[in-house]
């Protein structure tokens, strides 16, 4: 393939470009020389990786220009050069889709970082929330449980105090009802000893108008004696006295019955009581003739003897 420049051209740029070569080398030796003698510049880990990462692109070109001046020595030709920078175009690009996919990613990776937190936020929220609920649920059954207890204290005060207002009233109604008892016998009472008295008076009423009778009869006795002549004054006066002590012993006869007769009375009456008291205490403790084994109360001599008694104390009334 022919040379688009002729030969001295060809010398000149392989020329230059090595010379560019030397100078290239020659700065690199410079700076990595300043650096070490410079204590200003840095620690020399610091000075030895400034260097590497300027000596990197330095001995690149380095090399891309010699390889260069050497094709244009042999063929007059730089297809070294642009080889080189179709591969450097292509590295760039490539890199440069590189850096765009790590910032595709880089994007990717904050989005799905902030999704993490809300998720993060989500999950925190809805544990929040679950702990809230699990709380509400435990005062809930707290609640429960404690209204129902309330409602079991309130149900058995309730009936403990219903249970003592019976009691207390029926404690009451008792204290009424002996009240009431108690006031009827004394009505009774008050009933009886007013029929006895309201007997007596009678009685002593009674005895007071015959007594009157007596005195009014003795009285106009004695005004018709002494309206009498003096000799059958004397005759009337003994035949007064005979009378009045007829009569005398007449009425002390009969207050005699009378008594008598009370003092049977009371005695039956008693009698009564004492033979229904012993015939009840004998049922409820089955003594005598109500005993076990025994025909009653109706074969017995007891009872034929006490209805024999009771019989003659009613002739005698």
């Amino acid at each position: 393939m022919s040379s688009p420049w002729p030969r001295e051209q060809q010398l000149r740029l392989s020329t230059v470009l090595m010379d560019c070569v030397e100078q290239l080398t020659a700065l690199g030796r410079i700076m990595l020389h300043s650096g070490r003698a410079c204590p200003a510049a840095g620690p020399p880990s610091e000075v030895s990786t400034a260097a590497r990462v300027c000596g990197i692109p330095r001995q690149f070109v380095a090399q891309v220009i010699s390889d260069v001046a050497e094709e244009l020595r042999e063929s007059g030709t730089f297809h070294t050069l642009l080889e080189t920078v179709g591969r450097e175009r292509k590295k760039a690009a490539h890199l440069q889709d590189l850096i765009r996919r790590e910032e595709e990613g880089r994007g990717k990776m904050k989005a799905l970082q902030r999704q993490l937190l809300d998720i993060r936020k989500e999950k925190a929220l809805e544990l929040q929330r679950e702990e809230m609920i699990a709380h509400l649920k435990d005062q809930l059954q707290q609640m429960k449980a404690k209204t129902t207890l309330e409602k079991k204290y309130v149900k058995n005060s309730s009936e403990l105090m219903v249970y003592q207002g019976q009691k207390f009233n029926a404690h009451k109604e008792k204290q009424l009802e002996d009240d009431i008892k108690h006031l009827q016998e004394k009505i009774k009472e008050e009933k009886r000893v007013h029929k006895e008295m309201e007997g007596f008076l009678k009685e002593h009423q009674t005895q007071l108008v015959q007594k009157l009778e007596m005195w009014m009869e003795r009285y106009d006795t004695e005004t018709d004696i002494k309206a009498l002549p003096p000799c059958k004054q004397t005759a009337s006066v003994f035949q007064y006295q005979e009378s009045e002590q007829v009569v005398i012993t007449d009425r002390l006869e009969k207050e005699e019955q009378r008594r008598l007769q009370e003092k049977e009375e009371r005695e039956r009456k008693a009698a009564v009581k004492i033979q229904a008291w012993w015939r009840g205490t004998c049922v409820r403790q089955g003594l005598g003739p109500y005993g076990k084994g025994t025909k009653g109360p109706k074969g017995s001599k007891g009872s034929k003897d006490k209805k024999t008694k009771e019989a003659k104390k009613e002739k005698k009334k």
